[in-house]
C-alpha cells in the first residue's frame, strides 16, 4: 500500500489535526514503516496455527472474597471540605431549566 500525500491529508482531515509540511513527510514516512510492517507480517506461513483467545492457559483466575473492614463515616467525612453529619455536600450541577 502506497502511503501519499492525498493519504495523509485524509486522515489530518479526519482527525481534526493539522500539521506543516515536515510533519506531514514525517508522518508519511512513519505510515509507509508500519504498513511495511504489517505486509511483512502477512507473509508468514500460519497454516495449522490456531488461533489464541488468551495469553496463557490459565482459566477464571481470581482472588477469594474476604471480608475487610472498612472506614467509619466519620474517618471518611473527617477530611471532607463541606459535610453535615450523614453526608459529603457538593455543589449543585444540574439545574432545573424551569427555575
Amino acid at each position: 500500500m502506497e502511503v501519499n500525500d492525498a493519504l495523509v491529508e485524509k486522515l489530518a482531515r479526519l482527525s481534526r489535526l493539522q500539521f506543516s509540511d515536515a510533519e506531514k513527510e514525517d508522518i508519511r514516512n512513519d505510515l509507509q514503516r508500519m504498513i511495511g510492517f504489517v505486509e511483512k507480517l502477512n507473509e508468514l506461513d500460519l497454516a495449522g496455527v490456531e488461533p489464541m483467545l488468551f495469553m496463557t492457559d490459565e482459566v477464571n483466575v481470581l482472588r477469594e472474597d474476604e471480608v475487610k473492614g472498612s472506614v467509619s463515616r466519620e474517618e471518611a467525612l473527617q477530611n471532607a471540605p463541606l459535610h453535615d453529619e450523614q453526608f459529603f455536600k457538593v455543589p449543585k450541577v444540574i439545574r432545573n431549566p424551569k427555575s
